[in-house]
């Protein structure tokens, strides 16, 4: 599995499936992870995509495999994760790519679709917010005074455990699942995690959505707890959006329902790509 290492910068890991005809130019598609999250969360999506695509599924700077060789406090904001992607898909061959982000992976993918359009074919947003809502920096405090003291006193693994079952998860899911999602997430440093929050509240995409020239599907939960709310926004900003509601509140709707998600990424990606 690959690194890419720069000088001066992190260095950032990143996975390559490829199932494609080998005499066969197939497009790429990149999928980003959310917040506390890495890579290895897109597993169930390799079988659906790879044969069609080739899929690269980077880890933020930080998370997953990708090295804390960097301080958190000062290169970890919005332009530095916007440099990462851009680095990624040079690596790779360059773009145009198809994107595919879920929820914090999806809000900077729109910033890259609209700061830099020639690297991107089509974008897909899951469970995307244009900006974190204030709703959802309250209900992640856990009864601290903040997100990060809560992240400080709780550590990773404990926070994740409660955002898992405030959010991400209906009653009555595999406890197995559950505990599996948890101990990934909760590898992730804490210093990464508040340095990634802090970052997150930075995010603002909404002055951008109108740039966007690529074609844009929105993957969303009905009714969702975090996006519910900007649903409307995205659907007059952003130009020619196609909107899939996926019947659960919950969040985590690219791996509760990460097949018929996948197949729904597959065909749009699919008519939207370009020739060759």
């Amino acid at each position: 599995m690959p690194y890419l290492k720069r000088a001066g910068k992190p260095t950032l890991f990143y996975a390559v499936d490829d199932f494609t005809n080998p005499w066969e130019k197939r497009p790429t598609i990149v999928l980003q992870h959310g917040y506390g999250r890495s890579g290895v969360f897109w597993y169930p999506w390799v079988p659906i995509l790879a044969p069609h695509f080739r899929v690269v599924r980077p880890d933020w700077r930080g998370f997953g495999r990708s090295l804390l060789d960097f301080d958190p406090a000062t290169q970890l904001g919005v332009d530095d994760l916007l440099d990462d992607l851009l680095a990624v898909i040079a690596e790779v061959g360059g773009g145009p790519v198809h994107y595919c982000g879920e929820s914090l992976g999806g809000t900077l993918g729109m910033l890259l679709a609209a700061r830099h359009p020639e690297q991107v074919s089509s974008i897909t947003a899951i469970s995307s917010p244009s900006a974190v809502p204030e709703a959802t920096r309250d209900a992640l405090r856990f009864g601290h005074a903040s997100w990060s003291d809560a992240l400080r006193a709780m550590g990773t693994r404990a926070w994740v455990a409660a955002a898992n079952g405030s959010t991400r998860f209906p009653t009555g899911t595999d406890p197995r699942l559950i505990e599996w999602y948890t101990d990934e997430m909760g590898k992730t440093d804490v210093d990464v995690m508040i340095a990634m929050g802090l970052a997150a509240h930075e995010i603002n995409a909404r002055p951008w959505l109108s740039r966007i020239q690529a074609p844009v599907l929105g993957l969303y939960p009905s009714d969702g707890t975090i996006t519910g709310p900007d649903e409307e926004y995205l659907r007059t900003s952003v130009p020619g959006i196609r909107f899939v509601r996926m019947p659960t509140r919950f969040h985590s709707i690219q791996f509760l329902m990460a097949k018929e998600c996948a197949q729904e990424v597959l065909q749009f990606a699919m008519d939207a790509r370009s020739p060759g």
